[in-house]
């Protein structure tokens, strides 16, 4: 039984928390928050304790943390909480700064403490799939990755101000998603891109419609759309085209009706957004921390691959601002 306290009281802390306490391995004991009223009503709904960030991370009866609060204070927890001796799984990205994120990984090193990060579409049973069949070679050799990402709408301004842009904040699930399929990192990056969706995002510093090319050093190709409106629901496709055939994870609907009539064929639409989208894979996410946390699996997702995903998204940061490609480490 893992012990488990949980930084962050939000939206996404409200997902996990219901995981940890629903999982027959793991017992939620502490939540905690920036507002005592949430991690109270949180902390009650699921029999555990609300404390503060300070209490839960000093508690030695506290195996693990979740960390599920802001991005600007994800090293600085992660930080704390290896050096205190608890296996961690943090929320993505690492940090909103790349620099910062390697001093994080130099600093946990030591500690011989696991530390996963929340890159949940990894756990998609759809997606694994995909993965599945490229490993076994059912499409002979994989040759260029097609990934589509568009939000049902905007998150507000205010969100927009502080996430640190669409491609640390968003993009970034597609970039963890490329180096997942295309087993490695790119070599080269070109991106695009504008505001159409809302000026006061553009006004913000920002862009709400990108379009990302990678390259990699055989040659093969990823791209990566996105967009922060798409009207008729969360629009979540992946696409590999090999050798010998083609793979296609398409979206999950809201129902399996389809009527067809002298008028037409319509079916139901795309679920709505990322928490009707994905709760299974946030399940099986925890199942894998899990078993990295008490049966000495190697984690799934690790510091590493966190660290990666966010070079690319500052990568794309700068091709977009530059208009020029950029050339990556590989």
């Amino acid at each position: 039984m893992l012990k488990v306290g949980l930084l962050g009281a939000g939206r996404i802390g409200q997902v996990h928390a219901m995981n940890i306490a629903g999982n027959a391995r793991s017992t939620l004991v502490a939540v905690s928050d920036m507002y005592e009223d949430a991690a109270r009503k949180l902390a009650a709904t699921h029999g555990a304790e609300a404390r503060s960030s300070e209490a839960i991370l000093s508690d030695p009866e506290i195996d693990a943390v979740l960390i599920a609060t802001s991005t600007d204070t994800h090293s600085d927890l992660i930080e704390a909480a290896a050096k205190a001796g608890k296996a961690v799984l943090c929320e993505k990205p690492v940090d909103l700064s790349l620099e910062r994120a390697q001093q994080c990984l130099r600093n946990v090193a030591g500690t011989g403490k696991p530390v996963m990060i929340g890159f949940n579409r990894r756990f998609d049973p759809n997606f694994a799939a995909l993965k599945a069949s490229m490993q076994k070679g059912e499409i002979g050799k994989p040759e260029l990755l097609s990934l589509t990402s568009f939000d049902p709408a905007p998150p507000p301004v205010s969100y927009v101000k502080v996430s640190g842009g669409l491609f640390r904040d968003m993009m970034i699930h597609d970039f963890d998603m490329a180096n997942f399929l295309m087993g490695e990192a790119p070599v080269a990056l070109r991106a695009v891109g504008s505001s159409l969706v809302d000026p006061e995002i553009g006004a913000a510093g920002d862009v709400d419609t990108a379009v990302v090319t990678l390259t990699y050093a055989d040659g093969r190709i990823a791209v990566i759309k996105n967009s922060r409106r798409a009207v008729y629901g969360y629009d979540q496709r992946v696409e590999m085209l090999g050798s010998e055939g083609l793979l296609q994870a398409g979206n999950v609907l809201e129902n399996t009706v389809v009527r067809s009539t002298a008028d037409g064929v319509l079916s139901g639409k795309p679920t709505y957004f990322f928490l009707e989208r994905y709760m299974t894979a946030y399940a099986a996410e925890w199942e894998a921390f899990l078993a990295a946390a008490l049966d000495g699996h190697a984690m799934p997702v690790t510091l590493e691959d966190g660290i990666s995903a966010l070079a690319l998204a500052e990568a794309a940061t700068e091709s977009a601002r530059s208009g020029q490609a950029v050339a990556l480490n590989g």
